[in-house]
């Protein structure tokens, strides 16, 4: 079938407006938040209704057509680049919030719907969705569970994959799969719904999701403990887990960072402390008053020179926002800005630090520390000059030096961005050679063309 004609079969499902070929449109989706090159679609589409996207599958899927699904955008290891000569799908037409269940604390939601936008939702109800990605305010639900999306409350609530009852989604034939259910327990066949987590549209495409919902803790407070060194402050994050507390929060930054979120942010940091912790603990009022005083404790005992509390929620979204903004600020100092997700069991975490403070100075590197100390789940962010060859050798040997020591600390390649093409040449190091082969078999029966995504988490099939 020709192009023009293939285009016109897409516009008889998605309408001529939804179907994107001007090569300014497409420039617009050859990229991600990652850095990596970009990649020119043939093609982009954005159906409307659920309907339509099972039919934009199987045509992708009759025609040979890679496809690539995008949320919007704000990943960060390339799952969204997509295949040369591919189609991109976009998701944002699909963005209703079908059921908010009181009663039964769940949801259900579209792939497109955002965020940030579906946990105020939620609390306008009374329930709580504790999921917060640092892109939440412009991520979609769809983007998160296909990267198994983190966040700052990741520590005592979990992640994405906590949070999901069920998915229907498209296979490749344009056939709708239902997995999961709406209660509690199901033990209903396949755990189809916990393979589609963290799959980066690697096996089917997203139509529904179905969310568990929680109840909002009684009290929470926030405090920021301000130490003389990453040491002390990471030393500080071990010994407050081995206390078996669980905070709701507990992030890390560097002096780099502080210094440049303060310039950024205004937000009343200490520019002079060589790191910070920032803390919440929540629950019952009682138990939130113990907790304090015993993480007081804790960092006192392990060099911390001043422990602020904040006097007010609006003190508290102040400190949390600074922290939230910490990437956007790092990002605005150089041409380009590696974030990346080295995650290490959290006992390890004073190690990690000293090997990062190590690789930096060994490859005279800036890099700005900051991250979900509390899970282990650190940002190390190279700020450089793509454009610096020398300087971009340095950096890329820094990536590998990052992962070598994060494995090598029983760690992993990704706690939260994902696999997509970025880490793709590490899976084997951390899996074995039987592992992406089984995946490779997996992956050829669902989708026996390729289309989906092709490339990403598993790379391709080796002939050897």
């Amino acid at each position: 079938m020709s192009k023009d004609a293939i285009i016109k079969d897409f516009e008889a499902i998605v309408g001529a407006e939804n179907c994107m070929t001007s090569e300014t449109d497409r420039h617009s989706y050859s990229y991600d938040a990652a850095v990596l090159d970009s990649v020119m679609p043939a093609l982009v589409v954005r159906p409307e209704t659920s309907e339509a996207l099972g039919k934009v599958t199987k045509l992708c899927n009759d025609n040979g057509l890679p496809l690539t699904v995008r949320g919007a955008g704000t990943n960060l290891s390339g799952g969204t680049i997509p295949h040369p000569g591919g189609v991109v799908v976009l998701t944002n037409g699909l963005n209703r919030i079908l059921e908010i269940n009181e009663e039964d604390m769940y949801a259900v939601v579209e792939p497109g719907v955002v965020t940030a936008q579906f946990a105020a939702e939620v609390a306008k109800r009374g329930l709580f969705y504790p999921p917060d990605p640092g892109s939440q305010t412009v991520s979609t639900i769809g983007g998160n569970v296909a990267e198994n999306a983190g966040g700052l409350r990741g520590l005592k609530y979990g992640v994405t994959k906590d949070y999901v009852m069920g998915i229907e989604f498209w296979d490749v034939n344009g056939d709708l799969v239902k997995s999961g259910s709406r209660t509690v327990k199901c033990v209903t066949g396949y755990n189809l719904a916990g393979l589609m987590v963290a799959s980066e549209g690697t096996l089917g495409i997203f139509d529904k999701v179905i969310l568990k919902l929680v109840p909002p803790a009684k009290a929470a407070k926030s405090m920021m403990a301000i130490f003389p060194s990453m040491k002390a402050a990471s030393e500080t994050v071990a010994a407050i887990i081995a206390n078996k507390i669980v905070p709701a929060t507990l992030e890390m930054m560097d002096n780099f960072t502080i210094n440049t979120v303060e310039n950024f942010r205004k937000a009343g940091l200490p520019t002079d402390a060589a790191a910070l912790l920032l803390i919440e603990v929540d629950g019952h009022p009682a138990q939130v008053e113990d907790e304090a005083v015993l993480v007081e404790q804790i960092c006192k005992a392990n060099g911390a020179t001043e422990l602020k509390v904040a006097k007010d929620a609006a003190e508290r979204d102040a400190v949390w926002q600074a922290r939230r903004d910490a990437l956007p600020a790092l990002a605005k100092l150089k041409p380009t800005c590696v974030l990346e997700d080295a995650t290490v069991p959290r006992s390890k975490i004073p190690a990690m630090i000293e090997a990062l403070g190590e690789i930096s100075q060994k490859l005279d590197l800036t890099i700005g520390t900051f991250g979900h100390a509390g899970d282990g789940n650190l940002h190390p962010t190279i700020l450089t000059d793509k454009r610096d060859k020398s300087e971009w050798e340095r950096v890329e040997k820094g990536i590998d030096m990052i992962f070598d020591r994060a494995l090598a600390l029983g760690g992993t390649l990704s706690g939260e961005h994902g696999i997509g093409l970025a880490k793709s040449k590490y899976m084997e190091i951390e899996t074995s050679r039987a592992t992406l082969d089984y995946a490779h078999r997996m992956k050829s029966v669902l989708d026996p063309k390729g289309i989906l995504n092709p490339g990403k988490i598993i790379g391709f099939k080796s002939e050897k």
